[in-house]
């Protein structure tokens, strides 16, 4: 394992991107994003990513001089280009209007399209949530989710995250996807020759199976069977047909295949609480929160990656060999 600080993760990554044609600022907010999850205990979506990331740019699927325009197209609703480049860099652009947009009006509605997603979703609203502000965010991916009754993968993972504001703590946000774990943990348990839980997934036949290269080449499965389906076909219209955006299908059908993120969309819905409810939101809210916590192993959604995260910013975080050696062979 090797020892890495959180400005070191950052300049590691950042520095990869930019000698694969990334811009200086695309290259930053990507890089951070990339080392929050590190940080967070997310290695999923950590620097173990970089690789693929960095596929992408050099297929020339993904522009790494994006320039993403953001256009306000009602008085709630904003529309974000990412110029088919990745997705933080367009978040960045966005935020303060967003911010404002839904402060004034109490509600933002933000679609972005021409975006390439392999992050977290809570890295894109838990910013936003710091200002007081509720957000949910939704985005697709390439078919790896079998609809429930189903053999074939048709949906993304199809996560969906929700964040909640705290007056005096960190926001409250969970961050799931719609099948029973990440891909991400799939393909980590794939690399590490670790088998998978019963019921995570299908083999090509269909057949069940906790082989997690089988489950790769097959399908995932929802969680709570419908319902997880349920909720990953909402996320698939509320990520495409509502923003005008592809589908999970659509997206496999236009993607090279370099094994980097998907085109697709995101759909942002922020919400303001003083605008909508009144300034006893907090209070309120808190009460519920207190209500969990007092409870003997409960905790709320979050806390562990926040206390990951101050670790990290302490003591640093180690980060095995092989993704790191990957990372300075792509530089």
């Amino acid at each position: 394992m090797a020892h890495f600080s959180f400005q070191e993760a950052t300049d590691l990554v950042y520095n990869c991107f930019v000698a694969n044609g990334c811009s200086g600022p695309n290259a930053l907010q990507t890089a951070r994003v990339v080392a929050l999850a590190e940080a967070d205990g997310c290695a999923s979506h950590g620097l173990f990513r970089v690789p693929g990331y960095i596929r992408s740019l050099r297929s020339g699927k993904v522009s790494g001089s994006a320039v993403p325009q953001v256009s306000l197209k009602a008085p709630s609703v904003i529309q974000v280009n990412g110029d088919g480049g990745f997705a933080p860099p367009a978040h960045h652009a966005a935020r303060s209007l967003v911010v404002d947009t839904a402060k004034s009006e109490g509600i933002a509605v933000v679609g972005f399209v021409n975006i390439y997603h392999f992050s977290a979703l809570w890295a894109d609203i838990e910013p936003i949530c710091a200002e007081n502000l509720c957000a949910f965010a939704f985005t697709s991916y390439l078919p790896a989710v079998a609809p429930a009754g189903g053999t074939k993968a048709l949906f993304g993972t199809n996560p969906m995250a929700f964040g909640w504001p705290r007056t005096h703590a960190l926001p409250m946000i969970f961050d799931q996807a719609s099948s029973v774990v990440a891909r991400g943990e799939v393909m980590l348990a794939a690399r590490d020759g670790h088998t998978m839980a019963e019921g995570v997934g299908i083999d090509a036949q269909g057949h069940p199976t906790t082989d997690p290269k089988e489950i790769l080449g097959g399908a995932m499965l929802p969680f709570g069977g419908y319902k997880g389906s349920a909720i990953a076909l909402m996320v698939e219209l509320l990520a495409g047909p509502l923003i005008g955006e592809v589908l999970s299908f659509e997206a496999a059908a236009i993607d090279n295949a370099d094994g980097g993120p998907p085109r697709g969309g995101e759909l942002l819905l922020v919400l303001s609480p003083d605008r909508i409810g009144g300034a006893d939101w907090s209070t309120q809210s808190e009460k519920l929160f207190g209500k969990i916590s007092e409870q003997p192993g409960a905790r709320l959604p979050a806390d562990r990656r926040y206390s990951n995260r101050q670790r990290s910013m302490q003591l640093g975080m180690n980060i095995p060999d092989s993704v790191v050696d990957k990372i300075k062979d792509l530089m």
